[in-house]
C-alpha cells in the first residue's frame, strides 16, 4: 500500500503520518527520526552515593522487613487453619461429636492467633474483614465450638 493510500485511510488525529498528530510533530520539529525508540534507556541522573546500587561490586541487600511474601508463601497461614478444619470435619464424620468441634474450634483460635501475630501482606486469605472484626468473629465462633462440644451428650455404643 503506497503512503498516499495510507494517509488517505487514516482518520484525522490519529497517531499516523496523515493524521493531526503527525501534523504537530511536523510543526513543532519532532519527528519519529528524533523521538527515542521505545525500548531506549534515557539518561537518568546518577544515583546517590548511599543508594545500595552505587557500588557495583557491593551485595545485593536483603530484602527489607515487612515486603511483600510470594503469594504462595502468604497462604501457608490459611492451609494450615483449612488443614486443621479438615481434620476436625473427619473427626466429626467418625461419630465423635465431642472431638470434632473442640479440634474446629481449634482451627478457629489457630486463624485469630495469626490473624494477631502476623502482619497484613503475610496473613493471606485468612483477611476477610478488619484485623480485630476477623479476630472477634474466629474467637466467638471457638467460644461457641467449644460451648457446643462441651454440652453435647456422649454417643455410647
Amino acid at each position: 500500500m503506497s503512503r498516499k493510500a495510507v494517509e488517505a485511510t487514516v482518520a484525522p488525529g490519529d497517531d499516523a503520518p496523515g493524521g493531526d498528530a503527525g501534523r504537530e510533530a511536523e510543526q513543532s520539529g519532532t519527528t519519529e527520526e528524533s523521538r527515542p525508540e521505545p525500548g531506549a534507556q534515557e539518561d537518568r541522573p546518577e544515583q546517590d552515593a548511599e543508594s545500595p546500587r552505587a557500588d557495583p561490586g557491593a551485595e545485593p541487600s536483603r530484602a527489607e522487613p515487612g515486603t511483600e511474601a510470594p503469594g504462595w508463601l502468604a497462604q501457608i497461614p490459611y492451609f494450615l487453619v483449612l488443614a486443621t478444619m479438615a481434620a476436625g470435619i473427619v473427626v466429626v464424620a467418625a461419630a465423635y461429636f465431642k472431638r470434632g468441634p473442640a479440634i474446629i474450634a481449634g482451627a478457629l483460635l489457630l486463624a485469630a492467633a495469626f490473624r494477631i501475630l502476623l502482619p497484613e501482606e503475610r496473613i493471606g486469605m485468612l483477611a476477610v474483614r478488619g484485623r480485630w472484626l476477623d479476630i472477634a468473629t474466629a474467637v466467638t465462633l471457638a467460644v461457641l465450638l467449644i460451648v457446643l462440644a462441651w454440652v453435647a451428650p456422649q454417643l455410647t455404643s
